[in-house]
């Protein structure tokens, strides 16, 4: 049997399998995430797939892996990954991260630092009517809205004394306790400092014991190895500018799970190979549902305790924005998006490292933009970032960006 015929068979195979059952392709990718055995009749149903020589299997899944390469075409490594453990753990293996590749495969891909030599580029659709803020892959969305790649989902919620941004894989689920939760970003009464959460431990690294569960747990949480808790990843100060005589915002971003020496010559970040929760294999594609209210779920103080950083080896890398200047003949602080914004906003940004000369981090790494967002339309707004953040902690730095701050302007 020729290659060809080999992989069109496979995805044959792997399309009925899909179907029958109501979806019992995505029952297999739970039942696996969570290290649980597959029912028999689902061994039955996959048999001849799982008893692949290694060898041709490692040849398949490279193959499909080194042919598809953007989305949606890309779904097909994914469905590879479901078909059973054997093939999961191939896949593993043979799809490399963010920073190696400059692909986002799986979920834990979000939480994994980009490329170090070229962005990854992406865009924010803001919806007003349901304060939800959806963050795709791409260029510039299309004119199907259905086909863009859907990457992570926010929610704002407003309270008396502050702004919470809770941010999911899935647009119409933001309970804390679905499976789907990945972290959330919460402002002061100000809106002039964020905190940033992630719903795991970002890395193996060790937690400060203060920072205790505030997560609800009740019989709807799906595994009970989600861990209880949310872990400070990242604070996000912007100065005061009351009399607005400093011209635009100016942030600074302290990522307490990234260290200074990240950005040196051979440094490098630790980041997850997995999720914990149940998505560990799946990467949600749900375009935003109109006309329908997302789930959320809180506990009346989750939201508003205060955790410790996590801890790491050696100083947290900071980020500051890059300073604009002043263009007299438009009259406005300009910067170089290299054609991504089109659009003036006074949410425009470009992040880079700041650091003192005693870091030892050469001034090409100083230099380096690290995250960009900026407006090219309404409700539309590009985001792209690199080593060493990650998809989750860019999008959780641009959605302070979307707060009211008059204190800042």
């Amino acid at each position: 049997m020729s290659f060809k015929s080999l992989l069109r068979e496979l995805r044959d195979g792997i399309g009925s399998m899909s179907r029958r059952g109501g979806g019992a392709m995505e029952g297999m990718m739970t039942a696996h995430s969570r290290g649980c055995a597959p029912h028999p009749q689902e061994l039955q149903q996959q048999g001849r797939w799982a008893n692949l020589p290694p060898e041709l299997l490692l040849d398949v899944i490279q193959r499909v892996e080194a042919s598809e390469v953007e989305w949606p075409e890309r779904r097909h490594v994914l469905a590879c990954a479901a078909v059973c453990r054997s093939w999961r753990n191939i896949t593993k293996e043979v799809v490399r991260s963010p920073e190696q590749c400059g692909q986002i495969t799986f979920p834990f891909s979000l939480k994994q630092p980009g490329p170090r030599d070229h962005p990854i580029q992406c865009f924010i659709r803001r919806e007003r009517a349901t304060s939800t803020f959806c963050l795709y892959l791409g260029l510039t969305p299309s004119l199907q809205g259905q086909s863009d790649k859907l990457l992570l989902a926010a929610h704002k919620i407003r309270r008396a004394t502050s702004a919470n941004f809770v941010i999911s894989l899935n647009p119409d689920d933001f309970s804390r306790a679905s499976s789907t939760y990945i972290g959330k970003a919460r402002s002061n009464f100000l809106g002039t400092k964020f905190t940033v959460c992630d719903g795991e431990p970002p890395h193996d690294a060790a937690v400060s014991s203060s920072n205790r569960s505030n997560r609800r747990i009740h019989s709807r949480q799906v595994s009970p190895r989600v861990p209880a808790g949310n872990y400070n990843i990242a604070t996000i100060s912007y100065e005061l500018n009351i009399l607005r005589t400093r011209g635009p915002r100016r942030m600074r971003c302290t990522m307490h799970s990234i260290p200074i020496s990240s950005v040196r010559e051979g440094g490098s970040v630790a980041a997850p190979s997995s999720f914990i929760h149940s998505v560990d294999q799946r990467l949600s594609g749900l375009p935003v549902s109109k006309g329908k209210q997302p789930v959320i779920g809180f506990s009346s103080t989750g939201l508003d305790e205060s955790n410790a950083p996590v801890r790491i080896n050696g100083e947290p890398l900071v980020l500051k924005n890059k300073a604009p200047r002043w263009h007299e003949q438009l009259q406005c602080w300009c910067l170089n998006f290299r054609g991504r914004v089109t659009v003036a906003s006074v949410k425009n940004f470009q992040l880079v490292a700041a650091a003192d000369p005693s870091r030892h981090v050469s001034p090409a790494e100083q230099e380096k933009v690290v995250l960009q967002f900026g407006k090219i339309g309404k409700d539309i707004f590009t985001m792209d970032y690199q080593y060493p953040l990650s998809a989750f902690q860019a999008f959780a730095i641009c959605l302070t960006s979307f707060d009211t701050k008059p204190a800042c302007e």
